[in-house]
């Protein structure tokens, strides 16, 4: 499930398949929220709706758009917000959860991370074999997310416990050289 954060439209999609397979969209939407309701409001109405998106779709892991702050910083915690509902909704439903920047699910996507939303959306068409991108842009956006982590496989998340299980291997050491890591 990929899900693209947001406080007024968070996007959200469900992709099935894999590497080397066929990826087929399952389903692609945004959760609204009105700009004049409370920010608690709106952040149950989000959790509401990844809720169900998890208990009605079952996926097996999650894709969030790393959040950070550039040009739009009004917005900015809002979206952190909502990325972090996300992240506890997964949690809670045992569900990895990893997190992508917006330049990597470009580079994925495109073979370029300084794509920009029109070249991602003609890609997300192709890949998917449909007609056009998913609308609005934000469900399009989470569609993206979730191709990239099926393609990425959460290979961030592989390459910590990797690391971990090797130093837990080495009694917990850091090791002082590349030698003590090929021994």
């Amino acid at each position: 499930m990929g899900v693209d954060p947001g406080l007024t439209r968070c996007g959200v999609a469900l992709v099935e398949g894999g590497v080397g397979r066929p990826l087929e969209l399952v389903a692609a939407g945004v959760i609204r929220t009105p700009a004049d309701m409370e920010a608690s409001q709106r952040l149950l109405r989000i959790h509401d709706g990844l809720e169900e998106w998890c208990t009605t779709y079952r996926p097996d892991q999650v894709a969030i758009e790393r959040v950070f702050a550039q040009h739009q910083r009004n917005t900015f915690t809002g979206t952190a917000q909502a990325a972090g509902l996300a992240m506890v909704i997964g949690a809670r439903h045992g569900l990895p959860v990893d997190l992508h920047t917006p330049s990597e699910v470009k580079a994925a996507i495109s073979g370029s991370g300084r794509a920009d939303k029109a070249q991602v959306g003609l890609m997300v068409a192709r890949i998917l074999r449909l007609q056009e991108a998913p609308r609005p842009a934000d469900a399009a956006d989470a569609v993206a997310l979730a191709i990239c982590q099926i393609w990425r496989g959460g290979a961030d998340r592989r390459l910590q416990e990797a690391a971990a299980a090797q130093r837990a291997a080495r009694g917990g050491r850091i090791p002082r050289s590349w030698k003590d890591v090929t021994r």
